[in-house]
């Protein structure tokens, strides 16, 4: 199990992870997201005794990183796959971490098939893999000691799509045996497929968490209509929660422009027809998709603003 507890790290007068608490569980695959700069990398870091916190502890099995009396063999990290030396072979770095832990020779070659990595591979220096195959190798380096719990940051990164299919069957299989998994990745829709729990960071503090399923349920109402002043009157008079869906480009082009409601569907119409507002659509939200709530939790928190309608310069040509 993964416990972190209230873990708070500043660097100046920028604090990159606040209060941040959550749980793992074994047998269990928890997805770690967040925008970029939200934390997350700073909270694994925290985690694996990289980073130590001002604040608060983080404790995996039950002991601080640093306490394990050999963290392989119980823990399986992957933070950077790029963070190997490039003059050595793959079965190089694997011999190394193997007459490490202590661990039988054979395992070296275990992990590589595991991983589908070739012998000729296992044979390359460092500095001649692609990222895929780095990402194999830095996935191998944490199967290596078969740990009761894995860290992984972006593991899918440079796999192509037949690999994410691979490292998501792996890590679904390495849950359903009893190990903790907590999972970090921008890859929603992987995360939305193999997770069982999220936990969802904006500015260095934790803006929901929970199963998945409880997440996802329970998403409120989508309202379509082309008279979206109008609407958003009505639904702020009568004190419902609200926000646009998608880039709001049905408002330039005179279609409908999408809301999402935190109330059902029943009194959204209700609001909607005291207003005299004509709905296009108007239905429940549930299991809209992590996309959309992963967005709508982490609005505030975008380094990337939505993109702004396009703008005619005087010579007629876009700006």
């Amino acid at each position: 199990m993964i416990a972190v507890d209230q873990v708070t790290k500043t660097y100046g007068t920028f604090t990159a992870v606040d209060d941040v608490t959550f749980t793992a569980h074994p047998g269990r695959v928890t997805g770690f997201l967040g925008p970029n700069g939200a934390g997350k990398s700073t909270t694994l870091r925290a985690l694996v005794g990289l980073t130590p916190p001002d604040r608060g502890t983080a404790h995996v099995l039950g002991r601080k990183f640093r306490d394990l009396p050999n963290p392989g063999i119980e823990v399986g990290v992957l933070l950077d796959a790029s963070a190997q030396h490039a003059g050595r072979t793959g079965r190089e770095v694997l011999t190394i971490a193997q007459r490490t832990m202590g661990l039988p020779r054979a395992r070296v070659e275990e992990v590589l098939e595991l991983v589908g990595l070739s012998a000729d591979e296992a044979g390359r220096r460092l500095r001649d893999y692609s990222l895929g195959m780095r990402q194999r190798l830095g996935l191998a380096h944490a199967l290596l000691g078969d740990p009761e719990v894995l860290i992984l940051d972006e593991p899918a990164n440079g796999l192509d799509p037949a690999g994410i299919r691979w490292m998501r069957d792996l890590l679904r299989g390495y849950a359903d045996r009893g190990a903790t998994v907590l999972l970090s990745s921008h890859l929603l829709h992987e995360i939305e497929v193999v997770a069982d729990d999220l936990v969802v960071i904006g500015q260095g503090r934790v803006v929901a968490g929970g199963a998945k399923t409880d997440l996802l349920a329970g998403a409120g109402t989508h309202v379509a209509t082309r008279h979206h002043t109008e609407l958003r009157q009505a639904l702020t008079t009568a004190g419902l929660s609200h926000h646009p869906v998608g880039d709001e480009s049905g408002t330039s082009n005179g279609g409908p422009t999408v809301f999402r409601v935190d109330a059902d569907a029943e009194a959204v119409g209700q609001v909607a027809w005291s207003a005299g507002v004509a709905l296009s659509e108007l239905r429940p939200a549930d299991g809209a998709g992590l996309e959309e709530m992963f967005l709508t939790l982490t609005a505030e928190t975008q380094r990337d603003p939505r993109p702004a309608a396009h703008t005619t310069s005087p010579q007629g040509a876009a700006a």
